[in-house]
Order: structure tokens, then sequence, then C-alpha cells
């Protein structure tokens, strides 16, 4: 166990080449789970957990760790299967998400492993819209699957994805500025939060869920005979995603000559300095940490202000 929280603590700087390292876990079976490691904070043996009243029951309780309170989720419950039990035996995965820290309660943790996010698909078309999965793996023979933690937290404590009226009330209206966002992230629900915000502000959404469909869809656009500058505002992608990830998919597209100049933010649940300047690196416009809708409402705002004025 050493080892693995090791592993943790110092091996969490492996972006920014399409490739990503795994904390796989369990939860009571043989089936494999998967974490971006550069989620994770720590890993420790399931601590004593305070009760709070009236909680979602998918929250076991609060846990005191390092001056702090952190909800611990039961990542078996959350996904629709029964509580996990003996909690002595239970592990905590202490994670930060959209500006918040929690941690997931799991059986067992089990190792972490080194992989290409080209290696790493999106769900099977059968496994139906209310699955927990944004994507799946294998290894050593195995099939391993990536849960949307996104989509749980939404569920446990929702959030307010309303832009303030005021803001709405400043988007300049300009028949000039063509108001059309393409919107990249493997999240369902960060799709459709994502998707409210900017078509609140009076803008037409094409949605994808990797940055491999979205070179694709760049790509069609230049086939049609379309200059993609002039089709769309901006591109909103998440960093995190199968099949290539969103710092691979801007320096794509920087690196052709004819989508070069598109503005693109990337809207990612990892925070940090250091995403910061892999933002640089790869030549994206701009970061934003999920999720404020306020925050992204005013980059869209912004966008169509520059153009408008210029």
């Amino acid at each position: 166990m050493a080892g693995v929280l090791d592993s943790v603590n110092q091996r969490t700087q492996l972006v920014g080449q399409n490739r990503l390292e795994l904390l796989l876990f369990n939860l009571g079976s043989s089936q494999l789970y998967g974490i971006n490691v550069f989620k994770v904070k720590e890993v420790l043996q399931c601590p004593s957990l305070s009760e709070i009243p009236k909680r979602n029951p998918v929250v076991r309780g609060v846990a005191h760790i390092r001056g702090g309170t952190i909800p611990i989720m039961d990542l078996r419950h959350a996904t629709g299967s029964t509580p996990l039990d003996r909690l002595e035996d239970s592990f905590v995965i202490i994670t930060e998400y959209n500006r918040s820290t929690q941690g997931f309660l799991v059986r067992g943790v089990e190792r972490i492993i080194n992989m290409n996010w080209g290696d790493i698909h999106p769900p099977p078309k059968g496994a139906g819209k209310e699955n927990y999965l944004t994507a799946v793996t294998e290894v050593d023979g195995k099939l391993v699957e990536i849960i949307d933690v996104e989509k749980i937290l939404a569920e446990v404590s929702p959030m307010v994805d309303d832009v303030s009226p005021e803001i709405i009330e400043s988007v300049q209206e300009d028949s000039s500025v063509q108001k059309h966002v393409l919107i990249v992230d493997d999240s369902a629900i960060a799709r459709k939060q994502i998707q409210k915000v900017v078509e609140s502000l009076g803008a037409k959404t094409t949605t994808l869920k990797n940055g491999q469909e979205a070179v694709d869809f760049l790509e069609e656009l230049l086939a049609a005979g379309k200059d993609p500058y002039h089709e769309l505002l901006m591109i909103i992608s998440d960093i995190e995603m199968p099949e290539m990830d969103g710092y691979t998919f801007t320096a794509e597209v920087r690196a052709n000559p004819a989508l070069k100049d598109m503005h693109i933010i990337l809207h990612t649940s990892l925070s940090g300095v250091f995403n910061e300047a892999m933002v640089k690196k790869v030549g994206a416009n701009d970061f934003l940490a999920k999720f404020h809708p306020d925050e992204l409402a005013n980059r869209v705002n912004e966008r169509i202000h520059e153009l408008v004025n210029n």
C-alpha cells in the first residue's frame, strides 16, 4: 500500500503527450475501475466517519483529514449497487474535482498503470444513456471502467448552473458574429451544463465526446469548403478525454495552418498552476477550472465583444 501512496504523490506530471496514469481500484468484485492519478490527492485506509443529518445516502459521512472536513461518498452505492460494508477494510481515495475536495470509498486499491489516451475508448453504445462511465480500457485482458465522477457529484450535490440575468442582458447582439460554439467533453453531465450556459447567451452549440471527434469535425468543415474560424465563435474543451485529450487536441489544431487561429478554452475539473503552464505550452487561449456558470458565460461574452469590436 505504501508504494501506491508514494506513486500517487510523486507521479502526477504525465500529461501533454496524450498519456495518463490510472489508479486502479475495485468495489468488492473482480471488476476493475480507474481514476486519473492527476485527480488524486491521497489514498488512505477508511478513517472514522461522522454522521451528517439528512445526508444523501451515497455520502457515508465526513472525515476529519489534515485539518479539513471531507465528505466521503460510497462509490459502489453511487453507481447503483449495494453500499460497501466492512468500512474498516475499505479505502478512501481523496480527490479534487471542480474546485472541491471529496473522498470516494472503495473496497481495495490495486496499482497504477501508465497508458495512452488512444487506448482508452468511449463506453460501448449499448451501455445506455444512464450508465456511469466516461470511458473503458483493457489492462492485462481485463476490462477497466472509468467512472463519470462529474455525474455522481451532480446527483449527490447538484450545482447551480443558471447564468446570472445581468450577464445574459449584457450579451452584445451583432449579426456579423457567428454564435456557434463547439463543446468537447467526455462527460454527458458536463456537456449538458456547458451547453445550457452557452445557449442561454443565444449561441448555437455542437457537442462532441473527445478530441479526435473534434479534429474530425473541424476537418469535415474544411473539406466542405468552410472556414472553421468563421463558422465557430470558439471551442470549449475538456482536458481528460478518451482517444485524444484536450492538450493533444489543442496542439493538433495549432499545428494545422487552416485551424491555427481557432479560439480554444480548456475547461476542466483539473485545476492548478501546472495546468495553466500546459495551456500556454500547447497554445490554448484560456484555461478555466470547472464549473462556475457565470465565469464560463463571461468568457463566452468576452469573445463575442472581442469579435464585435475588432
